[in-house]
């Protein structure tokens, strides 16, 4: 995917980059495979902000995507790649042999025409997808389930490619693209190849508004606040902190402070992505 860029009729668009969509081959979604979906700007169910600074953007439609690749031994054909707003990788809209439609993420190198596979007759390549005991050592994969039938979880964004190392018994040992090792069950299904649109990461968005058409409302620094906003807010001009380390807005140290909760999955990590 090649990135284009603008011509410096503003400020704003002077170092703005964006998509050239070389790659998309269909304009408008499969109609059976979009749904609704209602914007929450960042409140639960309760009205309450649980996700700050969130609200407003352009209408979307979400995509169905098949994370479980549970279409086991039925081939299917790449029939379009398209571009799904509300994630960074392209989809691929696969035809099956039955006449099923799915939605799938695009790897590099996937094509319209091209034949994707899963179960564990179909091979190693491109696109298809294999429980990791049968995937070779060394081989790129993306969408990898944590539990059989659950789905893929790890390595779904844009450009995200893990590396299977090495098998252990009921065990394979993978790297993330964090620097994260963990070791999952190897009877979990993930897929070959490394995720599309591998530039996304050098897009320039050029200008608040842009931002803001994605749904990300602006964030107010603490100390431009009153003091019972923020524990970084008030005093006379602009003044230090005035604690030892900064806070959060719930007065919380933010910064050297471990927030990740313990889960059961801690147990698989062989390598953290941080020392401690």
């Amino acid at each position: 995917m090649a990135l284009k860029t603008y011509r410096p009729t503003s400020a704003g668009r002077r170092w703005m980059s964006g998509y050239s969509f070389e790659e998309i081959t269909k304009s408008k979604p499969e109609k059976s495979l979009i749904s609704p979906q209602k914007k929450r700007a960042g409140r639960n169910n309760q009205g309450r902000i649980t996700v700050r600074h969130r609200g407003g953007g352009a209408k979307r439609m979400l995509r169905l995507i098949d994370f479980k690749r549970d279409k086991l031994g039925v081939p299917g054909r790449v029939a379009s790649i398209e571009y799904d707003p509300n994630r960074s990788a392209r989809i691929a809209l696969i035809f099956y042999a039955d006449g099923e439609k799915r939605y799938i993420l695009a790897p590099v190198g996937l094509n319209v025409d091209d034949t994707v596979k899963s179960g564990p007759e179909a091979e190693p390549k491109t696109g298809n997808a294999l429980p990791l005991k049968l995937i070779p050592g060394g081989t790129q994969i993306h969408n990898i389930e944590l539990n059989r039938g659950g789905g893929g979880k790890l390595a779904r964004s844009a450009g995200a490619a893990a590396q299977l190392m090495v098998k252990e018994g009921d065990y394979v040992l993978v790297r993330l693209d964090s620097g994260e090792t963990r070791r999952i069950r190897a009877e979990c299904m993930a897929t070959i190849g490394q995720v599309g649109n591998v530039d996304h990461q050098n897009i320039k968005l050029g200008k608040a508004g842009r931002r803001r058409l994605m749904g990300w409302r602006p964030t107010v620094r603490g100390s431009a606040m009153s003091p019972r906003d923020h524990p970084h807010g008030g005093g006379e001009g602009r003044s230090p902190i005035g604690m030892p380390g900064p806070k959060t807005p719930w007065g919380k140290p933010a910064l050297g402070y471990r927030t990740r909760k313990p889960k059961s999955s801690d147990k698989m990590i062989v390598r953290r992505r941080k020392s401690k």
